[in-house]
C-alpha cells in the first residue's frame, strides 16, 4: 500500500460516496427543466439511495469471490455509464432508471475498505481505514456543493456528465494501478448472500461492532433529521441554508479520522470506542443547550454536532478495524453485515427522532441520543469482550498483534501489476 495507491483509493471513495449525494442538490433544477413536480424529482434521489442499499447487499459480498481489480473497474465503468445516461436522459422516467443503476453500482467505497485492509499490516490498518473514511466524508460534504454550483452554471445535466467522466477516468486508472489479488472464497453466489446473516450469528465481535455503530449512527441521524426542524422553527427562525452551513462544521472530521486510525493502531479499537461513546454522551448534553435559541444556542449546536460527528466517524474507524480482523477471508461479507446494521440503525434513529421531536421537542431528541449512547456504553463496559478484542492494531494496551493480511493461510499472496508480491 503505497501513498500513491492510498491517495487513489481515497479519491475513489470520495467519488463513490459523492455520487449518492450530489443529486440532492440538483433536484430543484430537474423540476424546472423537465417540468416535473418536486415529489417526482425527489424520486431520483430515492432511486439512488434504494439502489445503493441493494448494491451493498447484492454486490459487496462478491468482493470475497472476485479479484478486486476487475471487480472495481467494472463497478466504476457501470457507474460512469449510468451517470452519462442520466445526464442525457430525455425525460424523468429514463432518469429514474439510470439513477437506480447508478445507485446499485456505486458501492466502490464498500469494496475498497476490505481490499485495503488486506493490503496492509495490522499495525497500519487503522490509519489506512481512517484515511479512506476521510475521503468518503469529503465526498459526502462536497458533493452537494459540486452538484449545486455546476448545475446552476451549466444546467442539471452537467453534474451527471462530469461525475460520469470522472468515474470512467478512475476506472481506467485503477485498471493499471490496482494490484492483483486472489479471491478468498469459492463459495457460490447464493451462499455469499446468506453469509452475512450467519456471520452475525456466529461472530460476537461483529455483533458488538454492529451494535455500537447502529446506536451511534441512529443518534447521528436523529440529530441531523430534526436539526432542520429546530433551526427553521420559532426558536431560531432561520432558513434551510442554515442547516447546510452548520453541516460544514463536520468537515473537521476529515482531519480527525486519520488520527483516530493511528490511535486504533497504537491503543486498540476498544479504547477508541470507549472515548467515542463517551463523546456521543457528552454531545447530547451540549446539544440540549441549543434548544433556547440565540447566539449561545447556535454555538452549542455547532459544538455538539461537531463532537457528535467526530465521535461517530472515529468510532467507525475502530469498528471497521475490529470487524476486518474477525475473518480475513470474509471481509466483504463482514462489511455487508456491518453496513446493513448501520443503515438500519440510522433509519430507525431518523424515524424515532422525528416522532420524539413532535412530542417532546429538541430536548427529547437529545435524550434519545443519550439513551442510545448509554446502551452501547453499557454493552462495552459490562459484557466481557471476546478474544477478537485483542486485534485491530493492538491488544488493548497499545501492543501490536500480528494479524494475517491476505486471507486464509492457503490463499495465494496478492501480486502487484508488475508481478511483484504486495
Amino acid at each position: 500500500m503505497s501513498r500513491r495507491l492510498l491517495l487513489l483509493l481515497t479519491l475513489t471513495c470520495a467519488v463513490g460516496v459523492g455520487t449518492v449525494y450530489f443529486p440532492q442538490a440538483v433536484s430543484p433544477l430537474v423540476v424546472t427543466a423537465l417540468h416535473a413536480s418536486p415529489g417526482s424529482a425527489a424520486l431520483v434521489v430515492t432511486a439512488i439511495q434504494i439502489g445503493y442499499t441493494a448494491g451493498i447487499f447484492l454486490l459487496v459480498p462478491l468482493g470475497d469471490r472476485l479479484p478486486h481489480r476487475p471487480f472495481l473497474v467494472t463497478l466504476l465503468a457501470l457507474t460512469g455509464t449510468g451517470l452519462l445516461a442520466a445526464g442525457c436522459a430525455p425525460g424523468l422516467a429514463p432518469l429514474l432508471a439510470a439513477a437506480a443503476v447508478v445507485g446499485v453500482t456505486t458501492v466502490a467505497a464498500q469494496v475498497i475498505g476490505p481490499l485495503a485492509a488486506g493490503l496492509v499490516a495490522a499495525d497500519r490498518r487503522g490509519a489506512v481505514l481512517g484515511t479512506l473514511l476521510s475521503g468518503s466524508t469529503g465526498g459526502m460534504l462536497l458533493a452537494r456543493t459540486f452538484g449545486g454550483t455546476l448545475g446552476e452554471w451549466l444546467g442539471w445535466r452537467a453534474p451527471y456528465l462530469a461525475a460520469g467522466a470522472v468515474a470512467l477516468l478512475l476506472a481506467a486508472v485503477l485498471a493499471r494501478a490496482l494490484p492483483v489479488t486472489a479471491p478468498t472464497s469459492r463459495r457460490p453466489y447464493p451462499a455469499l448472500l446468506a453469509e452475512p446473516l450467519r456471520l452475525l450469528r456466529t461472530e460476537p465481535e461483529l455483533r458488538r461492532s454492529c451494535l455500537y455503530q447502529a446506536a451511534v449512527f441512529g443518534a447521528f441521524s436523529a440529530v441531523w433529521t430534526c436539526l432542520a426542524l429546530l433551526l427553521t422553527g420559532p426558536a431560531y427562525g432561520l432558513g434551510a441554508h442554515a442547516v447546510g452551513m452548520l453541516a460544514l462544521v463536520g468537515a473537521v472530521t476529515m482531519l480527525c479520522t486519520p488520527y483516530a486510525g493511528r490511535l486504533v493502531d497504537r491503543r486498540g479499537a476498544d479504547r477508541v470506542n470507549l472515548g467515542c461513546l463517551l463523546g456521543v454522551l457528552v454531545s447530547a448534553a451540549v446539544l440540549a443547550a441549543g434548544a433556547g435559541g440565540g447566539a449561545a444556542g447556535l454555538a452549542a449546536l455547532a459544538g455538539g454536532t461537531l463532537l457528535l460527528d467526530v465521535s461517530m466517524q472515529s468510532g467507525t474507524v475502530a469498528n471497521l478495524a475490529r470487524v476486518y480482523a474477525v475473518r480475513p477471508d470474509a471481509r466483504s461479507r463482514l462489511n455487508t453485515a456491518y453496513m446493513t446494521c448501520a443503515y438500519l440503525g440510522g433509519s430507525g434513529g431518523s424515524w424515532l427522532g422525528v416522532r420524539i421531536y413532535g412530542r417532546a421537542g429538541w430536548q427529547g431528541v437529545c435524550a434519545l441520543v443519550a439513551l442510545l449512547a448509554a446502551i452501547a456504553l453499557a454493552r462495552h463496559l459490562v459484557v466481557p469482550h471476546g478474544p477478537g478484542a485483542r486485534q485491530a492494531g493492538g491488544d488493548g494496551r497499545g501492543v501490536p498483534v500480528p494479524v494475517g493480511i491476505g486471507g486464509p493461510p492457503t490463499a495465494a499472496p496478492p501480486v502487484g501489476s508488475a508481478g511483484r508480491t504486495v
